[in-house]
């Protein structure tokens, strides 16, 4: 199968999973609003994290497509980034509002509608569950599905977590079980946010991939027949899975003209050992 065609069917079990998911949030919110179920409107929260890793998942495969321009000679992938840098704030802050009203209830508790509750979770998990039967096929194939993939499960748990509160509530008028759940997936959310704010600084400030280690990469670089030493390494990440590498090789004394062989051996090995796309190598 080619590469477009594969990218073709990522995109649209994708965007198929992104309307599902966020449909389901919006309904969980509505139900949150109306059952005065702070769990619910958590786990809303949650499932708004996973339709942010479609979303960026989606734009991740279209933008592939993008033609670079003269101005933006590596295209717009950086986007993606500055939309996950946005949206973890985004999730931090109203993660922490949660927790709060959740601790502040858990010392006035406040009655639960917890046949609606249930009901609303319940199609919660149906709607994660679904999801990840779409996208479970593509996982082997994309590394940006995958990553939704495992981000849907993380929801699953959580959808769990909602329905258990509502039946604790339903059969023991356990209320409390409400702010307990929401602080727990708060937590989560916190911690999610946390990884993508945090890995979309490190690609902002181009640190090296987190998977290539830079005095590896000099120890391999030189075990190339000819190559003497290697200086200004350099490492970054453009978006998502999509890694550059610049550096000059000293080798043996010989004519310029016939160091080509030794820079598509650098090339070949950085792509296959460390998956780097866009490299420059100078002799």
């Amino acid at each position: 199968m080619s590469e477009v065609s594969l990218r073709n069917g990522s995109t649209k079990v994708l965007l198929l999973a992104l309307g599902i998911t966020l449909g389901f949030a919006l309904i969980e919110i509505i139900g949150g609003i109306l059952s005065d179920s702070l769990a619910l409107l958590s786990d809303a929260g949650h499932m708004f994290t996973d339709v942010l890793a479609l979303g960026l998942s989606l734009g991740a495969s279209i933008v592939t497509t993008r033609t670079p321009t003269k101005r933006h000679t590596f295209g717009f992938h950086r986007i993606e980034i500055l939309v996950a840098l946005v949206n973890g704030i985004t999730l931090a802050v109203l993660s922490i509002i949660i927790i709060l009203e959740a601790l502040e209830r858990i010392g006035q508790p406040r009655s639960v509608d917890s046949s609606l509750m249930l009901i609303i979770s319940v199609i919660g998990l149906g709607a994660n569950l679904l999801g990840i039967y779409i996208l479970r096929d593509k996982t082997k194939e994309n590394l940006n599905v995958k990553g939704a993939y495992l981000h849907m499960l993380g929801d699953l748990l959580s959808s769990i977590g909602v329905i258990l509160a509502a039946l604790l509530i339903f059969f023991f008028n356990l209320t409390i079980a409400d702010s307990i759940i929401s602080i727990i997936i708060g937590l989560v959310i916190i911690f999610g946010a946390y990884r993508l704010v945090d890995q979309s600084i490190a690609i902002l400030l181009e640190a090296a991939p987190e998977h290539i280690d830079m005095e590896e990469v000099e120890r391999v670089l030189m075990e190339i027949e000819e190559v003497e030493r290697v200086h200004d390494l350099h490492a970054w990440t453009l978006t998502s899975g999509v890694y550059a590498m610049s550096l000059h090789l000293v080798v043996k004394d010989r004519p310029i003209s016939t160091c080509n062989n030794i820079i598509l051996k650098a090339n070949e090995l950085l792509r296959e050992r460390y998956q780097v796309t866009h490299s420059t190598i100078q002799i």
